[in-house]
């Protein structure tokens, strides 16, 4: 955890048409994103670290805080200073009953969403990849890029998919403090999809 940060809420957000179309823009992803990552920020000091203009991230971070996404932090405002801080940890989508939604607004969001998160992913893994020799060697070892195939069905695809994911929340419980030696924000990105065989 950052400096100043307090955690965002337990909560994951389960999305509905209404906060897909107020979350799916690039610029409301990434500040969503820092503040989760980073903690508690003003509209000046997330302009800095995403190479935005402050009157960018203000108006985005007025849109986001519109539809639930983050709120005030009035304890660490002083005057007019006005601090952000994401409301849940997490939002979960259910991209099938929005691809299929009768309306275009809302296939257009979920794409946005979608493409916008491959795209954050993609950057991620490029940095690591770059900078991975800068790191210990224990959190090289620590590190995993994998990939697997199988044949399944959707109905044990859903199972798998529901297991690993119990697996990863299960160590939040053992998340450790900033402070503590060694230890740092630690990503996991988890694709899963059928492909065609031809």
């Amino acid at each position: 955890m950052a400096e100043n940060e307090e955690p965002a809420s337990d909560e994951v957000r389960e999305l509905d048409p209404r906060s897909l179309r107020g979350l799916a823009h690039p610029l409301r992803m990434r500040l969503l994103g820092a503040l989760r990552e980073y903690g508690p920020a003003t509209a000046s000091q997330l302009a800095d670290r995403l190479g935005e203009s402050s009157g960018a991230t203000s108006y985005h971070l007025r849109q986001l805080a519109a539809h639930g996404f983050v709120k005030d932090d009035p304890e660490r405002g002083k005057g007019r200073e006005r601090w952000w801080k994401a409301a849940q940890r997490g939002v979960r989508v259910g991209s099938d009953r929005f691809l299929t939604s009768p309306d275009p607004s809302v296939r257009g969001a979920i794409n946005t969403l979608l493409h916008e998160w491959a795209t954050i992913h993609g950057q991620d893994l490029s940095t690591w990849f770059s900078t991975m020799h800068d790191w210990p060697s224990a959190w090289r070892r620590a590190s995993d890029m994998s990939d697997f195939s199988m044949r399944l069905t959707p109905e044990l695809a859903r199972e798998m998919r529901d297991k690993v994911h119990e697996l990863i929340e299960s160590y939040r419980e053992k998340e450790v403090d900033r402070d503590t030696e060694g230890s740092a924000p630690y990503r996991v990105h988890l694709h899963a999809f059928p492909r065609n065989e031809d």
